[in-house]
């Protein structure tokens, strides 16, 4: 049978939710650039703004396996569109705020409504995106993430040139406006014709309890919780902590310390997600395991990087370590669908990546908090990503135990056709 040409829409939604990435994590990252703005119109404690995003990152983590199971019961695109309506109409009403307590009603607001993205979003580009494109797609659409990430300070800038207020108000009509853009032109795909058979069952609605557990009676899904929440410590770890360590390391000023842990490292990040996304696809046409070879091999150069980038004390070593580090531990987020897309039942891949969403928000919690503990203890940050260094490599060894179920072989275009041995 000869394959048809792959069509140009798949890609048209990567690009479309890559914009719609970038607002998600810009609408949520933003409130931390315009700290002194805030605190001048709304007075309040350090630890009640810190709430402003422990509330967010607690809601949204709690929510994120519900959030999936919604993409997998219903329509993923109007998952997609409606959560990006909701959390854009809840940044419009931040704007409105004039208490701490409904700043604090809007965040929660807000971390309910952004749960319901991510993982609708990846498993919908890994519905249209089936083998030879998968995990470049799923790398595009992770680096609009990173630009909203990076974009956070465009917050901070309007609040000063205006008030903070307005940055909220803007971002907010922006996304309702590409909300009805959306509801025009993203669908999901059609589903593949079944044969009608006399004796067949029609197939069962999608239940919350059936997802879960039937993602956790699966041993490669356990893994790959555990190397994934490893892993997320290690990252949460270095990105909360990596600003102060070359400030107090190498006597750098705030500012040029933070340059080198933003600009440089999340640059590395961007190149990176997108390499793992097509080296991972090149090498899935001719293993089934490439999409794990690849991120494995990642982590693996990741580690010694992040060992020698703590162990010197001269400045540019450091810099390009720490490159080098976010350069390939990103392969992993470039690969984590496409490889759930391996290990877990395709009506529940969504359910399974909100899964992932929650232990990922709670270990980044526990990381940054460990290392304020271990630093109260006078533990020096040079020793806290040595042991880092170690648990990735522990995290890459899990990683590497994961074999794809030989039915998903199929997916891949470059060798559905060829006859399976038996």
């Amino acid at each position: 049978m000869t394959q048809s040409k792959p069509s140009f829409y798949p890609w048209l939604v990567v690009g479309l939710l890559c914009v719609v990435g970038c607002l998600n994590y810009l609408d949520r990252m933003m409130i931390t650039t315009m700290r002194g703005s805030i605190l001048a119109e709304i007075p309040m404690t350090d630890a009640q703004f810190g709430l402003l995003t422990s509330v967010f990152l607690w809601i949204y983590g709690l929510l994120s396996p519900l959030a999936g199971f919604l993409a997998d019961r219903f329509n993923r695109s109007r998952v997609i569109i409606g959560s990006l309506f909701v959390w854009s109409i809840v940044t419009w009403f931040t704007a409105r705020a004039t208490t701490f307590e409904e700043l604090l009603l809007t965040r929660a607001l807000m971390g309910i409504s952004e749960a319901c993205y991510i993982p609708a979003a990846l498993a919908l580009i890994v519905d249209y995106h089936r083998g030879a494109t998968r995990s470049l797609a799923t790398g595009i659409h992770m680096g609009g993430i990173m630009i909203g990430q990076s974009l956070g300070f465009v917050g901070g800038w309007l609040a000063e040139k205006h008030s903070w207020s307005y940055a909220f108000g803007v971002f907010g009509l922006i996304g309702v406006g590409y909300a009805v853009l959306l509801a025009f032109t993203l669908r999901d795909p059609a589903r593949p014709a079944q044969p009608v058979l006399s004796n067949a069952r029609p197939e069962s609605p999608i239940r919350f309890k059936d997802a879960i557990t039937d993602l956790f009676s699966r041993k490669a899904y356990l893994i790959a919780l555990t190397f994934w929440g490893l892993g997320g410590i290690v990252s949460w770890l270095v990105v909360g902590w990596l600003p102060t360590y070359y400030k107090e390391h190498f006597n750098l000023s705030q500012t040029v310390a933070g340059l080198y842990a933003t600009g440089y490292f999340h640059t590395a990040s961007l190149v990176g997600v997108l390499t793992g996304g097509f080296l991972a696809d090149r090498w899935s046409r001719t293993n089934p395991r490439g999409r794990i070879l690849v991120p494995f091999i990642g982590l693996v150069i990741a580690a010694p990087g992040i060992f020698i980038a703590s162990s010197t004390s001269i400045l540019p070593v450091a810099i390009v370590c720490f490159m080098i580090y976010a350069f390939t531990r990103t392969f992993l987020d470039a690969n984590m669908m496409p490889i759930l897309c391996l290990i877990a039942d395709e009506r529940y891949r969504a359910t399974g990546y909100g899964v992932l969403n929650l232990v990922a928000c709670i270990v980044g919690g526990v990381g940054l908090y460990a290392g304020g503990m271990l630093r109260d203890a006078d533990i020096d940050l040079s020793r806290m990503f040595q042991v880092a260094a170690l648990t990735m490599l522990v995290s890459a060894a899990l990683l590497y135990t994961i074999k794809p179920k030989p039915e998903d072989i199929s997916e891949s275009p470059e060798i559905e056709n060829k006859p399976v041995l038996k």
